[in-house]
C-alpha cells in the first residue's frame, strides 16, 4: 500500500514538472535542462549493481519529486574491478561477439546470460526513473585486436558490402585512439558503411536494454570528433525510443566549436571535469557567460533542445578523480561555495546532475539541490545573461564614508606574464599567426609570428616532417605532418595531454615523444592557422598571467514566467565584499516591461529576508566565495 502511494505521488509530481507541454509538444526531448544522478563523482568507475540500485531508490524517493529523473552509470561498467585494472588498462573489459561493450558480470550479476542492463533498467523504470549509461568514443581496442565481426542489424548476421564481410579492424582508426584512454578506445571510420553499421548495432543493443540517456565521452573539446557526434545522433533519430544524448568532455570548448554540433545533441559539456575545489567552480564564470551571450541556452537540439553543460555537482559524499575507490570523503567546498555553484548552475540553466553518494545524503545538501527557487530558475526562467553593471564599496581605514568603484575583475598576488602554446578555435583571429619558413639546406619549419618571437626573445619554430597519411576533412584532402623540436631529443608537438583534464587546469600543448597518432598530426592552412588532426582545434601562442588567486565580483540576471526578476551577486574575492547594482541599470538591461511600479519588492533567497521596497540600488555584503540571490517584483 505504501509503495503504491509513493509511486502515485512520484507520478503526480512528475506530471506537474513535466506535464506542462502544449498539445503536440509532449515528445520534445530535454525541454528543460535534464536533472538526475551520475555515479562518477562518488564511485569513479567501480560502481556495482547493488550500490547503483541503492542510489537509484533514494533518487526516486527524495529527488524525483524535484525533477531529478535520470539515474546514470558512468564509465567503465564493462571493466573488471580487480588488481591491475585502471582507467587506461587493457585486457579487463567484457565485449560480446560483435565487439560491443557489455556489463562486467561480476559487478552486474543480473547481466549474465546475455541480458545486459535489461534487468537493471527494468528496476529503474519501476521506480519512476529513467536509465542512462556512459559510452566511450568509437570502438574498443579489444574488439579491434579480436577482429570482431560487425553486426548488420537490418539484415541480421555479419555486415557485408562489396562482396565481403567487414570486421572491427576494417573500421578502427588506430591513429585516433582516445587521447586520455589510448589503450581503451579509438574512433571508427564513419565514412564507411561498416563504421556506421557498428555504431548502429551499439545503439540498437543499448536501447533494447531500456536505455533513456547516453553520455558519449571523448568526442568533444580537445577530443572533438564531429563525424561520430553527427553519426550517433543520426542513429538515435532512427530509433523509436527517445534517448537524451550528452557529450563530453568540454576541455577548451568555445561557442564556435559548439556551433557545429549543438543541433545533434541535448547536452554538451563546455568545461573539463569539475571537482570540489573553489578554483574549479570559479573557472565556470567566463565560459557560461560566453555561451549565454550567443544564445545557446535551450537552443535547438536532438528531437528537442540542447543545453550547455557545466558538469556534475560534486557535493555530499565523494571519491577522487580516476581512482579505484568508492565514496570515502566529504565535499571540500565550503557551504558558501556550494551555494555559489548551485546558483550559477541554475541561473545559467545547466543540466543538474548530482554526483554525491545518495546513501549518505545529508539534510543540508538535500536542501541545497532541491531549493525550489533555484529549480524554478533552472527550468522556467528566460533572458539568462551575465549582468555587467556592478559596483563595489570599500571602507576607508576606519572612516565611515564609502566610495563606489565601478566593477573590474581583480587579480590578487599577481606574478609575471609568460607565453604559452595552447589550443583554440580555428575561427579565433589570434590563431592566425603561423607561416612556413623555407631555408636552403635546412629542414622546413613552421613558425609563429616573427615579430612576437623577436620582441619576446622566444623561438616558436618547429621542424616539419611529413607523413604519408592523407586525411579527408571537410570534403578536402589535406597533407598532415609532424612538428618536432630542433633539439637532439627530437620530440613532437602533441595536442593531447594524455589524461582527463580538470576544469581549473590550464591545458597547454605538450612536447612528447614522437608517435603515430592524430594528436601529433598538423596542417597549415592558407589563413595562417595550424590545425590539429585529432581535435580540429588550432595552435596559438597566448599571454598568460601567472597568479595564485583570481577574484572579482560577478552577477547574473534572468526573468521569471510570472514577471519576476532574478538577480544574483557572486563574490569571487578572498574577502567579504559589498556589491551594489543600480535599479535603473537593471531596467535598461532587461527592458521596461518588467517594471510596473516605481519601486521593487525584494526577497533574498539564501537568507529568506524580505527587503523593504528598493527604488535606486540593490546592495548586499557577500561572503568570500559566496553569493546573494534576489527575487524582484517591480
Amino acid at each position: 500500500m505504501r509503495a503504491s502511494l509513493f509511486l502515485a505521488l512520484v507520478l503526480c509530481a512528475n506530471f506537474f514538472y513535466w506535464g506542462c507541454c502544449k498539445e503536440g509538444e509532449e515528445k520534445t526531448l530535454a525541454k528543460f535542462p535534464p536533472r538526475g544522478w551520475n555515479s562518477y563523482d562518488s564511485f569513479s568507475w567501480i560502481i556495482d549493481e547493488e550500490a547503483f540500485l541503492q542510489n537509484a531508490e533514494i533518487l526516486a524517493q527524495k529527488l524525483l519529486p524535484h525533477g531529478y529523473e535520470y539515474a546514470v552509470i558512468d564509465f567503465l561498467w564493462y571493466r573488471k574491478n580487480v588488481d591491475g585494472a585502471y582507467v587506461d588498462s587493457y585486457g579487463y573489459d567484457s565485449i560480446d561477439e560483435w565487439g560491443r561493450p557489455i556489463p562486467d558480470p561480476d559487478r552486474w550479476p543480473s547481466s549474465r546470460g546475455g541480458k545486459g542492463f535489461t534487468e537493471v533498467a527494468k528496476k529503474v523504470h519501476e521506480m519512476g526513473l529513467k536509465f542512462g549509461i556512459h559510452l566511450m568514443r568509437g570502438i574498443s581496442t579489444k574488439a579491434v585486436d579480436a577482429n570482431a565481426p560487425i553486426l548488420d542489424v537490418h539484415k541480421g548476421g555479419v555486415y557485408s558490402e562489396d562482396g565481403r564481410n567487414w570486421t572491427a579492424r576494417d573500421i578502427g582508426l588506430t591513429h585516433r585512439t582516445c587521447g586520455w584512454m589510448q589503450h581503451g578506445f579509438m574512433s571508427v571510420n564513419t565514412d564507411l558503411g561498416a563504421g556506421k553499421a557498428f555504431l548502429r548495432s551499439l545503439y540498437h543493443l543499448y536501447t533494447e536494454w531500456g536505455v533513456d540517456f547516453v553520455k558519449l565521452d571523448c568526442v568533444f573539446g580537445d577530443d572533438y570528433d564531429s563525424k561520430e557526434i553527427s553519426s550517433v545522433s543520426q542513429m538515435l533519430e532512427e530509433l523509436d525510443r527517445p534517448v537524451v544524448l550528452s557529450i563530453s568532455p568540454g576541455t577548451r570548448v568555445t561557442p564556435s566549436m559548439a556551433e557545429t554540433i549543438y543541433k545533434y545533441v541535448n547536452m554538451y559539456r563546455i568545461t573539463a571535469d569539475d571537482w570540489d575545489t573553489w578554483s574549479d567552480v570559479a573557472s565556470h564564470f567566463n565560459i557560461s557567460r560566453d555561451f549565454a551571450s550567443v544564445k545557446k541556452i535551450g537552443a535547438e537540439g536532438l528531437r528537442g533542445r540542447s543545453w550547455p553543460d557545466l558538469d556534475m555537482l560534486p557535493l555530499g559524499w565523494l571519491t577522487d578523480p580516476g581512482v579505484q575507490q568508492g565514496p570515502h570523503r566529504k565535499c571540500y567546498l565550503t557551504l558558501d561555495e556550494q551555494k555559489t555553484q548551485m546558483t550559477l548552475w541554475s541561473i545559467a540553466k545547466s543540466p543538474l546532475m548530482f554526483g554525491g553518494d545518495l546513501r549518505n545524503l545529508d539534510g543540508t545538501t538535500l536542501s541545497l539541490i532541491s531549493n525550489p527557487t533555484l529549480l524554478e530558475i533552472n527550468s522556467y526562467s528566460s533572458n539568462n545573461l551575465e549582468f555587467p553593471h556592478l559596483y563595489t564599496t570599500e571602507k576607508h581605514l576606519g572612516k565611515k564614508n564609502h566610495i563606489f568603484f565601478k566593477f573590474k575583475e581583480t587579480i590578487y598576488q599577481q606574478k609575471h606574464e609568460k607565453k604559452i602554446l595552447g589550443l583554440t578555435s580555428c575561427t579565433d583571429e589570434g590563431a592566425k599567426g603561423w607561416h612556413a619558413s623555407l631555408q636552403t639546406n635546412q629542414p622546413d619549419q613552421i613558425c609563429w609570428n616573427l615579430k612576437m618571437i623577436q620582441s619576446d626573445n622566444l623561438s616558436h619554430c618547429l621542424i616539419k616532417f611529413s607523413s604519408d597519411e592523407h586525411v579527408i576533412h571537410n570534403q578536402e584532402h589535406k597533407q598532415y605532418f609532424h612538428l618536432a623540436t630542433p633539439r637532439r631529443d627530437f620530440i613532437c608537438l602533441d595536442a593531447s595531454s594524455g589524461r582527463k583534464g580538470i576544469a581549473s587546469e590550464r591545458q597547454d600543448i605538450k612536447l612528447t615523444s614522437c608517435k603515430w597518432h592524430a594528436s601529433q598530426m598538423w596542417s597549415l592552412n592558407d589563413d595562417g592557422t595550424l590545425v590539429n588532426s585529432y581535435s580540429n582545434s588550432c595552435a596559438a601562442v597566448n599571454s598568460y598571467k601567472v597568479s595564485t588567486t583570481s577574484g572579482g565580483i560577478r552577477s547574473w540576471i534572468a526573468t521569471g514566467r510570472r514577471g519576476e526578476i532574478y538577480l544574483a551577486f557572486f563574490n569571487l574575492n578572498p574577502v567579504a565584499t559589498r556589491i551594489t547594482a543600480k535599479v535603473s541599470e537593471v531596467r535598461d538591461f532587461i527592458g521596461n516591461s518588467f517594471f510596473r511600479e516605481g519601486s521593487c519588492n525584494c526577497t533574498e533567497v539564501w537568507s529568506g529576508k524580505n527587503i523593504e521596497p528598493v527604488r535606486t540600488t540593490i546592495s548586499a555584503t557577500v561572503n568570500s566565495h559566496g553569493c546573494s540571490l534576489f527575487v524582484l517584483t517591480c
